[in-house]
Parts: structure tokens; sequence; C-alpha cells
């Protein structure tokens, strides 16, 4: 009863987000829904990285370079063989994914700055591939494509994407994933492969970000290799410690407020690393956990009976 539940209610948010496409976006503010549409491909970045580093304790600073797998994956696909965005969008997903499986293998057997320093550096050879590709734009960008992103698809993804990783957390996999965040070592002295455990968490977490770097060159019509630099993957970091590791909700409502608050102070734009800093020093002094530490939603109302934990 409870899992049906939940997929009724996603049901009912895809149909009333394709209602809202159709009868509300064509009336409203260009400038506000381009915003609305940007805050659901970086939710979906968001909860991607959430599982990595919120629940499994994987630190990553190379989130963008999935994004831009994804997105490069996705575009170049739709721009040079004509297939439609929305499967391109997929694709470019599990390009992320494989790519995320092939970073994987050999760097999550390190831990803390280790893997930091090999994510990073994963970010940098990619950014660098991209420029140095003529099929993929180089330098200049890959120009023309196909404007696909739309509100409606866009958050589609975000309910698609975060049915799948409650999904995943409230299974036993989700299970392993908090084991081996809270102790690794116990974890494998109970013949659990751990590496094993972070490497799943690792391609879900690509796949998802993959897909909103897809959303991303289909608003735009266009990709730049400057849009996956590594200061995108530190506002990703920043989203998941503000909203707490170890939940979902908290970082989906920090991905939100940190994606339109840029757009409230765009006057001192050039001071948006500097604000994310600020943030997260205060929110180390003064609630250490996050918005919401280890719990959700779902845990502050009566619906957790309904939905389940992770909500």
């Amino acid at each position: 009863m409870k899992h049906a539940a939940v997929y009724l209610v996603a049901a009912v948010l895809i149909a009333a987000i394709w209602a809202l496409d159709a009868w509300v976006i064509p009336y409203s503010d260009f400038y506000i829904t381009n915003i609305v549409i940007k805050i659901g491909y970086n939710l979906l970045a968001v909860m991607g990285l959430a599982l990595v580093l919120g629940f499994t304790g994987q630190f990553s600073l190379g989130h963008a370079g999935f994004m831009a797998v994804g997105a490069y994956a996705a575009g170049a696909l739709a721009l040079h063989t004509g297939l439609p965005p929305m499967l391109t969008t997929a694709i470019g997903g599990l390009a992320a994914a494989l790519a995320g499986l092939v970073v994987g293998l050999p760097s999550l057997r390190l831990t803390g700055d280790y893997l930091a320093v090999v994510t990073l550096g994963f970010n940098g050879i990619i950014i660098v591939i991209i420029q140095n590709t003529p099929f993929l734009g180089g330098a200049q960008g890959l120009i023309g494509l196909p404007l696909a992103t739309t509100f409606a698809t866009t958050w589609t993804w975000v309910v698609i994407g975060g049915l799948f990783i409650r999904n995943v957390l409230n299974s036993p996999t989700g299970r392993v994933l908090r084991a081996v965040r809270d102790n690794e070592i116990a974890t494998r002295s109970l013949g659990i492969n751990t590496t094993h455990a972070k490497v799943v968490a690792f391609v879900i977490g690509a796949f998802w970000a993959g897909v909103a770097g897809a959303l991303i060159g289909f608003l735009n019509s266009s990709l730049f290799p400057a849009q996956f630099q590594y200061d995108r993957s530190i506002e990703l970091v920043a989203m998941v410690v503000l909203g707490g590791t170890g939940s979902l909700s908290g970082p989906l409502i920090a991905g939100a407020a940190l994606t339109a608050l840029p757009e409230l102070l765009r006057p001192i734009a050039e001071y948006r690393m500097v604000l994310y800093s600020v943030l997260l020093i205060v929110m180390m002094l003064v609630r250490p956990t996050g918005l919401l530490g280890s719990r959700e939603l779902s845990d502050l109302v009566p619906w957790r009976r309904w939905f389940g934990r992770a909500v």
C-alpha cells in the first residue's frame, strides 16, 4: 500500500507538471520560468551527489565532470544523428554512468582528501578532452542544439529521479551505503564488498548528473566547457552540505535556495563563491549537520507512514 501511494503521488505530480506546462507556463514570465527550470536540473545533479556524499560518505569534487559527459554525449548525438533529445538525454545519463564506473572502479578504494583530488582531476581531464575534440565543438562550444528542455521535461525528470533515489535509499542497497558511510571497516568485516557499494552509488549519482547536463544543453541550444568547471562541482557540494549530509530532501531544499539566490543577488554575482563559502562556514558553526541533518521532510509531518523515510 505504501509503495502504491508513492507511485500514485508521482503520477499525479507528473500529470500536474504537464498541465502547468500546457496552460500556465506559456503565459508566465520567461525569466522566472528559466529560473524554475534551472532549479530543476540543479536538483537532479544534487540528488545524485547527495547519494555519493551524503549517504555513502565519499567526497567527490568531480560531479560537474559527469554533467559534462552527459551534456556533450546527448548534445552531440542529437546534433549529428538527429535522434530525439528525450532519448539522447537518457543516453547522456548512461554515458555519464559509464564514466562514473570507469572513474569509480580504481579511485573508490581511496577515501577522504585522496578521493577528492582524484575526482577533481577527472573534472579537469574531461574539460581538456572536450576543448581538444572538434566533434564536440572544441573550445568554441557545441552550437545549434535543439531547444528541447522545457518546464515539463525538466521536472518530469526530477520526479523520476527523486523516486528512483528514494527507492534506492529504502532498499537493502541503501542500508549498505549508510553502513559504509558510518563505519566502512566494520561493514567490510561483515563480508560486504564496500568498494562495490561505493561504485554503485557513484554510477547512480553520475547518471543523474549526466541527465542534468543534457538538460542544460537543450535549454540553451549550446554547450561550452566553461559551464562545467570545478566551481560548479563546489556549488553542488555546498548544496548537499548546507542541506544536510544524510538527508535527501535537505539538499534539495538547499539546492533550490542556492539556485534562486544568485538571481536575486545578480548585482553582486561576482561574489557568488564568496557567499557560498560564508554560508558554509556559518552553517558549520551554527548547525554542523546541515539544514535537516539526517532527517527528511517526512520526519516533520505525519505523511511518513504513507511515503516512507526518504521523501
